[in-house]
């Protein structure tokens, strides 16, 4: 390749040249393709001598890759490139290094091994300069080697600090406890922790100082005035002069304290301090009475030198007060409260409120730092005294706000609710408390609007009650009734008070077909006083409640809400009548009134009846229940009836009076008599009487005549009769035989006679009858088969039929019977003793033969079968039950029987599972006893609900009798077996060597009844013999097993279920090599803190090393914040940015899913931090010999220990140096020091029990030695 410069004797190649034609144009060589390189212009070189090629020669080899397919220059570039991607990973595994602090044989000798992969390959590539020596590749590689030695094994050179430095500069940022990037450069430096700077100035004369105390003073209504006090040191002041900044204005006001006036104030100064030091301060108080800023602005002693007062001021503001906004008094249940506190004061402000529900106090609440919208009050970074220094400040912040507070919470209980105000704070530290006792001397406040109370009240509720569409209300027109409405609320009983109705009437007419209302339906409103009334409605039509409120409460109407009325029609009566006549005599008798109705059935109607001029008399319809009706109206006697229809009612309408409905007959009935009862002849006993009913018609008073006939020898009777009914009575029968009583003739009032023809016939018996019992193998008692009919012999005298009464002694029943011959037989069934009582034949009362009128009947005893009760057998419900059994357990039970043997018993047995109820199986089964006893073997091959019913039983005397022998029952319940099984059988589940949160478990499902006892066999792999684990207590059918770590060992095991049993004691052991699980233990992860302590301070690195297979999982909570990291290394490294607890709870690695359990607990603890003069730059001036107090506060964890410097005041031209440098240790968080020197002060270190942060360096961390607070420092 002639364009392509070849490595010359040094190692390097030459520069390409161009070569050119003999022609002298610039052309490629022989093997010059399109990668050769272009001649440079303006460029002229001789022409070479062209070499004499042989046809055998073959061209020198170019680059690896081809230079049309990429330049070499390119390729340099590439190559280049590459390098330095190797080293930013070189630097990269570097860093990693130096941030754990590790050391890496693997990483070097990788790195060793990509170099010389990467410096000896580079010549293999044949790119234009860079085709060097194997000697120059050899020192290359081993100067990197050397780097990478360096490098990995952390060998303190400089190009160490120098790589940390370049990369600390590129990459300053660290993984915080937060999971988030921090810089630790702020956190290490925070300038902030010490602030504050107090200059102190030597005056030549005295001191003057306002309010030197920094008390809080406020003016209110109760408080008009105030007084200042103003502390005089080492002078004689004659005149004060005090600024007065307007709080609303901001304008400034001077106050000349003149001489006269300053006398009487020192003169009641001293007399206050009579005793005291006369080289101590004295105290004066000056009286003020307007709100504003004040300021001393200047003070004269007696030599007219001013006096340089002390940098102070005082704020006298309006007192902070509060109240709860007026409100309605009255509140409904479930509402919100909607009560505001309003606070007025200078914010920040502090309030402390009661709530009080129905006098039982609900605790104080306390809201803090409020402040209106929009308004940041510079009190809460800064103190009063260092807002306002020269008087040209600002003020407005010292102006009252108003901060409206609401408060909202739902009203869940009835009755009284107060809210009260108890005190109040504003920024300034000014207190009103509305509860102090009269003796109190902070600021008072009047009472108005502390406290708003109100009343809540239930709402009420209402519905409907027995009316609706289906079943309207039916009411009379024009009357009134009241609408079915229930009244309630949402507390326990009805609200006592005035309910406000509200409903839609639509009237019937106006109804459209689907029974709603009218688009035009009339809302009525009424209002109700007591829970006990109800709205009164008349008009028909369907109304509808919509709403109901009390006085304070809207309520909820519950369904049904909708009621229908109606109107029916009022009740009418239209009459027609006919007579009716007596077809023989042609008189008329009575009348057929046919009645026709209107309204709702069923009616009633009343009428009178007057007969001539008697009393009349008032008769009711009864109830007639449809529309259309007849009556006959037929008097007895005769005379004229008048029948007036008075009133009509129906079911809805009452009583209704009829107007003009009379009818009006008159009767005459013809004269007759009669036997009321004829027929058969009367039968009567010798020596009695008989007699004889008549019923007599026409117009009385009536004679009448009969005869009575016997033998052929007649006897007439007459007798007069006034009424219609009238007794024969025959004299004593003392003839046996028949006689014949007939009526002859009747003759009425006028006279008329009507011939009788009818008779009746008696018949007298001769004697009584008489009954008595026959004997049975000579004895009047007989032993019979239970159930069978027995015979009693019974004779008896008379004429048959005859009528006997018996009883039986025994059970005091009294029996009657039939009997139509004189021999005959008393069927009994029933034993006992039975008694003849009395005898009746057909015609006469008999007697009882007292030597013969018992007989005594008994049964041979029937058999029995019974079961006997124990604690195994227990009868309930009719029914034997016996214990229950389980499954495949063998069990039988007794009967037993008595009677006559031997015993043929039939049962059958009736099987159905527990579940389902119906019966599955029924078999029955003969039994022949020969003794009184039989033992019944029961079935408890399946589970499921057994009855033996035994239904048969006979003995040799008896057959069997359904009706003597109720079925006995003995039921049995076999429970099944219990069950147990794997969920997912054959699965592999993963455990961990430590017992740990969350760990898999085996979920199981059993059958049968909880709790369960469960053993499981654990086989491990390798081991011989299985170990037992026993579960008791299993509460449910579902079960996630866990198997004890005791018990687990590493590799894998197989669980088998080896036996169970459930709460009825039935127990299962299933067959070898059923379905199993797989377990498999694996090592937990392991976390060891790299330092002891527990205790760390912000900017800390808290550093642990992590055990188990990279990457890693790490679980902790920091500040009850729980999180989660993922760690690529074995060092997890955190940088602790602010203060809290830092835990690490839990660590999974990859080698399986164990979340080892941990606690490692350390305590971060923030830098401590000191405040001088609050932060500020203070300058105070003391008079020679004088001092003042440096006022330290500290936040952190005393003790402290800080050291200040005092340096000299830095005048024009004049820097400041430092004159002394002191130490002091505070425990509490505020020191004063008390200082006479002149010079600036300021705090160059602070360190608290745990941490220590120097002004220009880094936070340290305090290691705790022996004794509180002491020990030594490390960076």
């Amino acid at each position: 390749m002639n364009g392509t410069p070849r490595r010359g004797p040094g190692g390097f190649p030459a520069t390409p040249q161009t070569h050119r034609s003999p022609a002298g144009g610039a052309g490629a060589g022989t093997g010059a393709g399109t990668g050769s390189t272009p001649s440079r212009p303006n460029v002229r070189a001789p022409p070479l001598a062209e070499v004499p090629r042989t046809p055998a020669a073959q061209p020198s080899a170019g680059p690896l890759i081809p230079s049309h397919i990429l330049d070499p220059a390119q390729q340099r570039f590439y190559l280049f490139a590459f390098y330095v991607a190797l080293w930013a990973w070189r630097s990269y595994d570097f860093y990693n290094l130096a941030i754990e602090e590790d050391q890496s044989l693997v990483l070097c000798l990788k790195w060793c091994f990509l170099d010389m992969c990467f410096i000896f390959g580079v010549p293999v590539l044949e790119i234009p300069w860079l085709e060097y020596s194997n000697a120059t590749a050899f020192l290359l590689f081993l100067l990197h080697a050397v780097m990478d030695v360096m490098l990995m094994f952390r060998i303190g050179v400089p190009v160490q600090a120098w790589a940390l430095s370049l990369l600390g500069f590129l990459w300053d940022s660290e993984l915080a406890i937060s999971e988030r990037s921090v810089k630790p450069g702020p956190i290490l430096h925070n300038a902030s922790l010490i602030l504050g700077k107090q200059i102190v100035n030597i005056l030549p004369e005295g001191s003057a100082i306002l309010n030197p105390d920094k008390l809080s003073f406020c003016l209110n209504s109760s408080v008009t005035s105030l007084e200042l006090p103003i502390q005089i040191n080492q002078t004689e002041p004659v005149e004060i002069d005090l600024l007065r900044i307007d709080i609303d204005t901001n304008q400034n006001e001077t106050i000349k304290v003149k001489s006269r006036e300053l006398k009487g104030l020192l003169k009641t100064a001293r007399k206050a301090a009579k005793g005291a030091d006369p080289a101590e301060p004295i105290t004066v108080h000056y009286r003020v009475k307007k709100r504003g800023v004040y300021l001393l602005r200047k003070v004269l002693d007696q030599s007219q030198l001013e006096v340089r007062p002390r940098s102070s001021s005082v704020v006298v503001a309006s007192c902070p007060q509060a109240r709860v906004k007026p409100t309605g008094g009255h509140r409904c249940r479930n509402d919100l409260s909607d009560v505001a506190l309003e606070v007025e004061g200078i914010p920040p402000l502090n309030i402390k409120y009661r709530l009080t529900v129905n006098d039982k106090a609900r605790g104080g609440s306390e809201f803090h730092n409020l402040q209106p919208d929009e308004f940041t009050s510079p009190l809460s970074r800064h103190t009063s005294q260092a807002l306002v220094k020269s008087g040209h400040e600002d003020v407005s912040w010292a102006k009252s706000q108003k901060v409206t507070v609401p408060l909202n919470e739902t009203l869940l209980t009835s009755g009284r609710w107060a809210y009260e105000v108890e005190e109040v704070r504003d920024a300034l530290g000014n207190v009103v408390n509305y509860l102090v006792s009269d003796d109190d001397e902070r600021p008072k406040a009047r009472s108005t609007g502390i406290q708003q109370s109100f009343q809540v009240h239930e709402r009420p509720k209402t519905y409907v009650s027995g009316c609706d569409l289906e079943k309207p209300l039916r009411v009379a027109k024009g009357n009134v009734q009241r609408f079915p409405l229930v009244y309630s609320s949402t507390g326990k009983e009805a609200i006592d008070a005035p309910h406000h109705i509200e409903y839609m009437f639509t009237p019937e007419a106006d109804m459209p077909v689907d029974g709603s209302h009218s688009p035009n339906a009339e809302i009525k409103q009424q209002t109700i006083r007591t829970n006990r009334e109800q709205p009164l409605i008349s008009a028909s039509g369907l109304y509808t409640v919509t709403s109901v409120k009390t006085e304070f409460c809207a309520g909820d109407v519950l369904e049904p809400t909708s009621c229908l009325l109606q109107n029916p029609p009022e009740p009418e009566l239209t009459i027609e009548s006919t007579d009716i006549v007596d077809k023989c005599a042609g008189n008329p008798i009575g009348l057929r009134v046919s009645l026709d109705f209107v309204g709702t059935p069923p009616f009633e109607v009343t009428y009178t009846e007057k007969q001539d001029a008697r009393r009349a008399k008032k008769i009711n319809s009864g109830k007639i229940s449809s529309v259309r009706s007849t009556i006959d109206l037929t008097p007895p006697t005769a005379g004229h009836y008048t029948y007036v229809f008075d009133t009509i009612k129906d079911e809805v309408y009452g009583e209704r009076p009829l107007e003009n409905l009379v009818l009006q007959q008159n009767v005459k009935p013809s004269v007759s008599a009669h036997y009321i009862e004829t027929g058969r002849p009367k039968e009567a006993c010798i020596d009695d009487t008989a007699e004889f009913d008549v019923r007599l018609q026409g117009e009385g008073p009536w004679n009448l005549e009969y005869e009575v006939t016997h033998n052929g020898k007649r006897k007439k009777h007459s007798v007069d009769i006034e009424e219609e009914h009238y007794t024969i009575k025959t004299e004593a029968l003392t003839q046996g035989g028949e006689h014949t009583v007939s009526l002859a003739s009747v003759t009425d009032k006028m006279g008329c006679k009507e011939y009788l023809k009818e008779s009746a016939k008696v018949i007298v018996r001769h004697d009584r009858p008489k009954a008595y019992f026959g004997q049975i193998e000579g004895k009047q008692a007989v032993m019979a088969l239970e159930g069978k009919n027995v015979e009693l012999p019974l004779h008896l005298t008379g004429s048959g039929r005859w009528f006997v009464e018996y009883e039986n002694l025994d059970t005091n029943e009294v029996l009657k019977t039939e009997i139509s011959s004189r021999n005959s037989f008393l069927k009994v069934k029933s034993e006992g003793t039975y008694q003849l009582i009395k005898v009746h034949d057909a015609v006469c009362p008999g007697v009882i033969d007292p030597k013969a009128g018992q007989f005594s009947v008994g049964w041979v005893p029937r058999p029995k079968l019974s079961v006997d009760e124990s604690a195994t057998m227990v009868l309930e419900g009719g029914k034997y039950i016996k214990e229950a059994v389980c499954e495949g357990e063998e069990d039988a039970f007794e009967v037993t029987m008595s009677g006559n043997p031997p015993f043929e018993v039939a049962y059958g047995q009736e099987y159905r599972e527990k579940n389902h109820g119906k019966k599955s199986s029924v078999s029955n089964k003969p039994l022949r006893a020969l003794a009184g006893s039989a033992s019944i073997r029961a079935e408890t091959s399946q589970s499921g609900v057994y009855d033996y019913i035994f239904r048969e039983l006979a003995d040799s005397k008896y057959d069997h009798s359904s009706k003597h022998f109720s079925p006995v029952t003995v039921q049995q319940t076999v429970y099944p077996r219990p069950g147990a099984r794997f969920d997912k059988p054959g699965k592999t589940y993963s455990y961990c060597s430590r017992e740990t949160d969350g760990e898999e478990v085996i979920p199981m499902t059993f059958d049968g009844v909880p709790p369960f006892y469960l053993e499981i066999e654990i086989k491990h792999h390798g081991t011989p013999k299985p170990e037992i684990s026993v579960h008791k207590n299993i509460p449910s059918n579902k079960y996630d097993l866990k198997i004890e770590h005791r018990k687990l060992h590493l590799g894998h095991s197989a669980i088998s279920i080896r036996k169970i049993r459930d709460a009825r004691g039935c127990t299962l052991k299933p067959p070898p090599g059923g379905p199993r699980v797989q377990i498999s233990v694996h090592d937990a992860p392991t976390a060891t803190p790299l330092e002891d302590r527990t205790d760390f301070c912000v900017g800390d690195r808290l550093s642990f090393a992590l055990g188990g297979q990279v990457p890693f999982t790490v679980y902790y909570t920091f500040e009850k914040d729980e999180r989660k990291a993922s760690n690529a290394g074995t060092t997890f490294r955190r940088l602790a940015e602010r203060p809290g607890t830092f835990t690490i709870t839990g660590l999974r690695d990859s080698a399986s899913e164990c979340l080892a359990p941990l606690n490692m607990t350390k305590h971060i603890h923030a830098i401590p931090s000191v405040r001088l003069s609050g932060g500020q730059l203070a300058s105070v001036d003391i008079h020679e010999g004088g001092g003042t107090d440096l006022e330290f506060q500290f936040t952190g964890d005393p003790p402290f220990e800080f050291t200040y410097t005092r340096s000299s005041n830095a005048g024009k031209g004049r820097k400041s140096r430092v004159l002394e440098m002191r130490t002091e240790v505070s425990h509490e968080l505020a020191l004063s020091v008390a200082v006479q020197e002149e010079g600036t002060y300021e705090v160059v270190s602070i360190k608290d029990r745990w941490c220590g942060f120097a002004r220009g360096g880094r936070a340290w961390r305090w290691r705790v030695g022996v004794g509180r607070g002491r020990g030594g420092r490390s960076c």
